[in-house]
């Protein structure tokens, strides 16, 4: 007699948990304790808050500016929004290492070796990773001392140093308190102490300052001697993200194009571009930074309350403010000339107020705009007084500023192109208004 059916169902029941739990195992492995540890491990890191005041293992810019964070397999890309897992970037990183951990990454600057300039690199225990647009390189990983000799492994921090803010085209590296000095042609190293200095977790160079990481804080310093000038260490919170009730960007919302309005906009000699605004200014030539708004005295300080008119002449740059003028060296930091501020009429030999002004490159002419009159005046000439004055097409400037590709007036939201300030002075043709747009001024549409 066959079984009875009930007990071919218990049979048939039983085979199917058991093929299923093999099917389980051969996929997945077995469900052991390293495993649980696994699960356990990427729950501690899933989604960590850098406003909690956490330390960053390292930070760096990628070739277009976009700057990451990294903490643990977690990484955030620029200075506010949520954490997300590095790998969603940098996939070959889980490859080598479970956690994708980064000991220390910086930015390639090397103009005359285009095959590694812009180029990220990470370094993780004595291995480097070379990327560029989110790409691993052929070849990597390497060993560290194969790309840079020298260099130790199981690194602190790493930081870019160009020539000019270092002696030559330089990296660097943290460990401890050791600081090795790597100069990218002849790859030598000059091993240093900055006993001053706190122990980098991570380094990040940014709109030509340094900074050192350390805990949820950061210290500023100089890239060749290590001098720290200022009261240090600050809380990154306040400077280097948007965290509520912390600094100015707590609550900072992105501005719409069409609400952006200027009070002033240059650019010195060596090719800074800022643009005023109320009481603060940014940087516009720095997309590789990123764009981000500072208070105006921060950087000019003893401008405060918003400026009237900004021009660039001879490396200094003139802020005019009511019937006052303030003469800032141009080169970091922005230091007032002896004896300014002086009155407007002692300085151009004109009256307040001013809407804009502007020169041009390799000119002495600064082009005062007031109301709808735009009067010329000879910056080498003593005294300085009005040489030429001509009535414009346009009315309600509020800046200017002259580059290679011309003149522009902002008026709102809006601008006006002329190829030169002749053209902008004796066109009875009105220009076309163009919008301010994103990539002009960060801001959105």
């Amino acid at each position: 007699a066959g079984l009875p059916k009930w007990h071919l169902i218990i049979l048939l029941f039983m085979f199917r948990v058991s093929f299923n739990l093999h099917l389980t195992l051969t996929l997945t492995g077995p469900l052991d304790h390293d495993h649980d540890h696994h699960e356990d491990q990427v729950h501690h890191n899933a989604n960590p808050d850098r406003c909690d005041g956490i330390e960053f293992d390292a930070i760096a810019p990628d070739e277009k500016g976009h700057t990451f964070f990294f903490k643990g397999d977690h990484l955030w890309n620029g200075f506010s929004g949520q954490a997300q897992v590095s790998s969603a970037f940098f996939r070959e990183l889980d490859d080598y290492h479970h956690l994708g951990h980064v000991d220390a990454a910086f930015r390639m600057h090397n103009r005359e070796k285009h095959e590694t300039h812009d180029h990220i690199y990470f370094f993780l225990d004595d291995k480097v990773f070379s990327y560029y647009n989110h790409s691993l390189e052929e070849g990597y990983p390497k060993d560290i001392q194969l790309d840079f000799p020298g260099v130790p492994s199981h690194l602190d921090a790493a930081v870019e140093c160009p020539k000019g803010e270092c002696n030559s085209d330089s990296v660097l590296f943290f460990k401890g308190e050791e600081v090795y000095n790597y100069d990218i042609v002849t790859q030598s190293v000059k091993e240093r102490q900055w006993a001053h200095l706190p122990n980098c977790t991570s380094a990040f160079r940014w709109l030509e300052q340094y900074y050192c990481f350390h805990g949820h804080n950061f210290t500023r310093f100089h890239p060749v001697s290590g001098e720290v000038n200022g009261v240090y260490p600050k809380d990154s919170r306040h400077y280097f993200m948007r965290c509520l009730n912390f600094g100015h960007g707590g609550e900072a919302k992105v501005p719409k194009c069409s609400e952006v309005t200027l009070d002033a906009i240059t650019s010195d000699d060596s090719g800074k571009t800022y643009a005023f605004t109320g009481h603060n200014y940014m940087r516009l030539d720095t997309h590789r930074d990123g764009k981000h708004t500072f208070p105006i005295a921060r950087t000019w300080n003893e401008v405060t309350n918003g400026v009237d008119a900004v021009f660039s002449y001879n490396d200094k740059i003139y802020i005019i403010k009511g019937d006052q003028v303030y003469i800032y060296k141009s080169a970091a930091p922005s230091t007032l000339i002896e004896g300014y501020p002086k009155s407007l009429n002692e300085e151009l030999g004109i009256e307040g107020p001013v809407n804009a002004a502007f020169v041009c490159a390799n000119q002495h002419i600064v082009h005062i705009i007031q109301g709808r009159m735009m009067k010329d005046i000879d910056l080498s000439a003593t005294p300085r007084v009005v040489a030429r004055e001509a009535p414009l097409p346009i009315s309600g400037i509020e800046a200017g500023m002259c580059g290679p590709d011309g003149v522009k007036v902002f008026v709102g939201s809006e601008y006006y192109h002329y190829k030169t300030p002749r053209l902008l002075a004796f066109s009875r043709i009105l220009q076309e208004p163009k919008n301010i747009t994103p990539d002009m001024m960060g801001c959105v549409e």
